[in-house]
């Protein structure tokens, strides 16, 4: 059985040219990229190299791009630095509550350090208003943290607008745009954006690496402290392969990034035009337009997630409730109870996200197979259309 991958919100598998691009780096330059001989030398060269790749793809200079970890890690970095390099100017950040819990988890650890968090509600499409960001701003304001395109529903944020805002107010606004690089375009200085964060395994590159991008000039609190690499700002020897790999992933994502958008948002409003039209009670979540090219995702009435997921698996088809990073979670997704689902609806969402190699074979495969599942797990619920409880014949209420 084909195996049809709709999971690439989650993860991307790494291209064969990334792939190429990092095998000489395990073995044959393998030198440690601090090391001033020769050796050392020719990882530094290749460093440089993926910095500058990496750069060009977000217009900004290549001494403002540093290597970490992950995704997480430069979300951290970001909102931790700020808040303790700026805490003798204020105390106050502003963020959303729909944000990846790489953001909402580091803001309520700063609140318990003493830090002030505003979380701005959303509209039902996952939107931030920017009148909303305006007037919860105060003379303590230190970082505004709004995410460039959510990683559950796919909507996006009015980027340019708040970074314009934050600009305007002598602000910091960092955006965790982790699902958007590779997907939108993005350009920090059109955008005014101050600090990016981004992760190599959702654009094709390997896992493990990441990018914080720091407008010069802003200066942030270390977040790991030992050596003097990453400038003297990140320490810890650099992940060579990794790097030379996001480099390239980043590269690839962004040469015909217009055209591969365009071909995923065909596929995906097939996608959603088919699911709404062959099942009923079924809606989408997020928004209609303003939202990632590959990304659907619908809650579908009167069954439970977890079970659609295990009954697409067996068709071979590999998809999400939600963020992967809280798979392990039985709570409803917070995204979707931000948007004003309640409990029961949110249970049954489906998020499909599509990737460079998906077909319209494979989407019409879905759409065939979708509707006769839902159907089979309907016929088996307690949940009927008359209550959005556990039915009085439930064999679970006996």
């Amino acid at each position: 059985m084909n195996r049809i991958y709709m999971d690439n919100a989650a993860t991307t598998a790494t291209a064969p040219e990334v792939l190429e691009a990092m095998l000489p780096y395990f073995g044959q330059v393998y030198g440690n990229p601090s090391s001033i001989h020769s050796t050392g030398r020719d990882a530094r060269k290749a460093v440089d190299a993926a910095r500058k790749q990496v750069a060009a793809a977000i217009g900004a200079q290549p001494n403002e791009i540093y290597f970490t970890a992950g995704g997480t890690e430069s979300d951290n970095w970001a909102i931790k630095g700020t808040a303790f390099a700026k805490k003798n100017k204020g105390n106050h950040i502003i963020t959303s509550a729909v944000e990846h819990h790489a953001v909402l988890h580091t803001c309520a650890w700063l609140e318990k350090q003493g830090f002030e968090v505003t979380y701005l509600p959303v509209d039902k499409y996952g939107r931030v208003s920017v009148e909303d960001v305006k007037n919860a701003i105060t003379d303590k304001t230190i970082l505004i943290t709004i995410m460039a395109a959510n990683n559950e529903i796919g909507t996006l944020q009015p980027i340019a607008e708040i970074g314009k805002l934050a600009k305007e107010h002598g602000i910091l606004f960092h955006t965790d745009a982790v699902q958007a690089i590779g997907a939108v375009k993005i350009d920090v200085n059109e955008m005014n954006i101050d600090m990016l964060s981004m992760s190599g395994h959702k654009f094709h590159g390997p896992k493990g690496i990441g990018v914080l991008y720091v407008r010069k000039g802003v200066r942030l609190d270390q977040l790991i402290a030992g050596g003097a690499q990453e400038r003297g700002q990140r320490a810890g020897t650099e992940n060579l392969p990794a790097i030379v790999g996001i480099g390239k992933a980043i590269e690839l994502a962004t040469q015909n990034l217009d055209s591969n958008a365009a071909r995923l948002t065909a596929l995906r409003d097939k996608l959603i035009d088919g699911i709404l039209a062959a099942i009923p009670d079924t809606r989408l979540n997020g928004h209609r337009t303003e939202r990632l090219p590959n990304n659907v995702n619908v809650s579908i009435r009167f069954i439970e997630g977890e079970a659609l997921l295990l009954r697409l698996d067996l068709k071979g088809i590999a998809a999400s409730s939600g963020s992967a990073c809280t798979s392990g979670s039985l709570d409803p997704s917070h995204v979707l109870l931000a948007i004003g689902l309640p409990h029961e609806i949110a249970h049954g969402s489906l998020r499909l996200s599509l990737g460079t190699e998906t077909t319209e074979e494979e989407v019409d495969y879905v759409l065939a197979e979708l509707p006769q599942i839902v159907k089979q797990l309907r016929e088996m619920s307690c949940l009927t259309a008359e209550t959005s409880d556990l039915g009085a014949d439930c064999p679970f209420m006996k």
